[in-house]
């Protein structure tokens, strides 16, 4: 059973990332403040649940939470920045939407950059916070939709199954046509190969 709180008595706001692991897209991350008396029995850790089960989650979330918010850093940005710093950054960008100002932060996994609203990091806090799995439910299925609107330009590399992450299908759509704008040229898509950019 999922936990209420991290740190009891304070306006506390879950944070997750989705889409770090992928070669294309953006890094998408949620912050979301549930209130004291939150309860549903199917919340949990997005990847312990189905996508059907995720969208059904997401409107409840939307409608019950005291405030919730969705950030994303793209491509570009992760290429430059690195996808750490990014997923940080995106989860701040988060936080900074929310239209009530937490007093407190849970943030999933185990790193984390000086911000002026105190934050604790927890491992597999989205499998141990309801809040966190909030967050994680929000940040998967808004990042999955804005992939399935890519494949609609880029049906070859099957972004509406694969989500970017590195299937195998995906690999060998890289190997045949290339990356494209949205693939993260930082990352080692085809490391045994020479790559040329997707002509646009």
């Amino acid at each position: 059973m999922l936990l209420p709180f991290h740190t009891p008595d304070v306006l506390e706001a879950g944070c997750d990332e989705a889409g770090r692991g992928c070669l294309a897209g953006p890094v998408f991350a949620a912050a979301v403040i549930l209130p004291p008396d939150f309860r549903n029995d199917l919340l949990n850790d997005s990847k312990q649940l189905s996508a059907t089960q995720r969208m059904t989650l997401r409107p409840v979330i939307e409608r019950e939470a005291v405030a919730w918010a969705v950030a994303e850093c793209s491509a570009a940005e992760i290429d430059r920045l690195n996808i750490l710093r990014c997923s940080i950054l995106a989860m701040q960008r988060a936080v900074e939407r929310l239209r009530v100002r937490p007093q407190h932060l849970i943030i999933d996994g185990n790193r984390w950059y000086p911000y002026d609203i105190p934050a604790d990091t927890i491992v597999k806090g989205d499998a141990t916070y309801m809040s966190i799995a909030a967050a994680s439910i929000l940040a998967k299925t808004y990042r999955d939709e804005r992939m399935t609107a890519l494949s609609h330009d880029f049906p070859q590399y099957g972004w509406d199954k694969n989500m970017g992450y590195p299937a195998p299908a995906h690999r060998a759509a890289i190997e045949q046509y290339g990356p494209t704008p949205h693939h993260r040229m930082s990352f080692r898509l085809l490391p045994e190969h020479q790559l040329t950019l997707f002509d646009e």
